[in-house]
């Protein structure tokens, strides 16, 4: 019973520090530049060493799974294109476990797209077979 007192001051102490100095991984989750904020330049660059290491994500967001397509706030903007897309696309209806498949959902997404007509973070295909990225 008499350490009481300092088991308190050190849980108020640890409360405070915490408080006043969060972690550097919050911080840096402020500091990234959103998808929209960066420079052609800067996605291009993002977009082919993701095709040259076959590595399946843009700005950590991997490109598989549930989808919900939006007007605002979206986690990607994509451009639908006929050639020379950055990422093949299968629509599924279930099991969205591998590069370019795709589920659309209305709750719950993995992302969120917006479709616009210019300026996408990435170019998509709509394919039936082989989805992946080029």
């Amino acid at each position: 019973m008499k350490n009481l007192p300092t088991i308190l001051l050190l849980c108020l102490s640890a409360i405070f520090i915490s408080i006043a100095n969060p972690s550097s991984a919050n911080n840096s989750i402020k500091n990234e530049k959103s998808l929209t904020n960066r420079s052609s330049q800067e996605k291009k660059e993002v977009i082919t060493h993701m095709i040259a290491n076959g590595d399946c994500s843009l700005y950590d967001i991997s490109l598989y799974g549930k989808v919900k397509i939006v007007d605002a706030f979206p986690d990607l903007k994509i451009q639908f294109v006929n050639a020379f897309p950055d990422i093949k696309v299968k629509w599924v209806e279930a099991f969205p476990n591998e590069c370019g498949k795709w589920q659309k959902v209305d709750a719950f997404p993995d992302f969120k797209i917006q479709i616009v007509d210019a300026f996408p973070d990435l170019k998509v295909q709509v394919v039936n077979a082989f989805p992946g990225m080029n």
